[in-house]
């Protein structure tokens, strides 16, 4: 039984409290109608509390080292006294609507860090496999005092557009003697990134990861900056060494503080903020669709039509529109 008071739940987020955060993040992920009340009243009162973090978001193809790849910098930041809250989320089985939560047991050492909490969520039905409430986590660890949040993608269709809209660095990881070096990584995502690493560069990998990094950095000539401030930078680490990613750490604080400085760390935040709101409106009204009683009356009549050829697609879609 969830408690209905939000003033406890707002407390309990306030003081750090683990337990509190944690069913608070229960709360906003519930589907029923009156714990979304209460959880629409939690973060109208968190707000002023939020956005003083480092949102990074990281994404790859599977095998690159992402978990990893995480644990290793989430533990070099833990370790110089950050609060670090990592996001991860986890593909929903389309099939059975399960979902494998493992990712506690992936990042063992960082999730028994006492300066570090680590969050899966299951992606359920929203698009590209990213959870539809990693937004409001997001802030729920930020008015917690978390100060860096770690959101990491399935690596898949489009939830790397979803993380980058939600991030303030978006980092793309690479592994090199991986054959074409772009295989799996559309060009749309590179144009995303803020910064790509190419991970696993150690041991007899260096030459390899060397060649890799002057293939890419030609690939990165092509592709126009977003912003005049910044030219996505190339860089290499490793996940298995001690503060072997802390020169990507280094690229984030630089790009924080010139985009700062700039003054577009603000412009980026507040179009990411309008565009969250646009996405919560589709999401609404397919909801309003689905739950449309007349709506569902009509579907099988109308379906027939379109596949008897009665009635064209686009028509067919025009009259279910208009019951709503």
């Amino acid at each position: 039984m969830i408690q209905t008071d939000p003033d406890s739940f707002v407390q309990g987020i306030l003081d750090g409290n683990r337990r509190m955060i944690a069913k608070t993040i229960t709360l906003i992920e519930s589907s029923l109608k009156e714990h979304q009340k209460i959880a629409f009243t939690v973060m109208e009162k968190i707000l002023p509390r939020t956005g003083n973090s480092i949102r990074l978001g990281v994404t790859g193809v599977p095998g690159v080292g992402k978990s990893t790849f995480i644990e290793n910098l989430g533990i070099f930041l833990a370790d110089i006294g950050h609060k670090v809250a990592v996001l991860t989320v986890d593909p929903t089985s389309q099939r059975s609507g399960g979902s494998i939560l493992g990712d506690k047991t992936r990042m063992e050492k960082l999730s028994a860090h006492g300066n570090a909490f680590i969050r899966p969520s299951p992606a359920g039905e929203t698009l590209g496999g990213v959870a539809a409430k990693t937004r409001e986590i997001m802030l729920i660890c930020e008015a917690a005092g978390f100060d860096v949040i770690l959101v990491e993608t399935v690596g898949v269709g489009q939830s790397e557009t979803s993380v980058a809209s939600m991030v303030d660095f978006f980092l793309v990881l690479m592994i090199s003697g991986a054959g074409d070096e772009l295989q799996g990584i559309k060009k749309g995502v590179l144009e995303l990134a803020d910064g790509i690493a190419i991970n696993k560069a150690d041991g007899e990998n260096l030459k390899e990861v060397e060649k890799t990094k002057g293939d890419l950095e030609m690939a990165m000539h092509l592709i126009r900056p977003e912003s005049p401030t910044w030219s996505t930078p190339v860089l290499t680490c490793s996940s298995i060494v001690e503060d072997g990613t802390k020169n990507v750490w280094e690229t984030v604080l630089d790009h924080h503080k010139k985009f700062k400085t700039s003054g577009e760390f603000q412009q980026r935040r507040k179009k990411q903020t309008l565009k969250w709101m646009w996405t919560l409106v589709e999401e609404g009204l397919k909801q309003r669709f689905k739950n449309n009683e007349k709506i569902n009356e009509e579907i099988p009549v109308i379906s027939r039509q379109v596949e008897n050829e009665k009635i064209s697609p686009s028509a067919a879609a025009e009259v279910l529109l208009s019951y709503l």
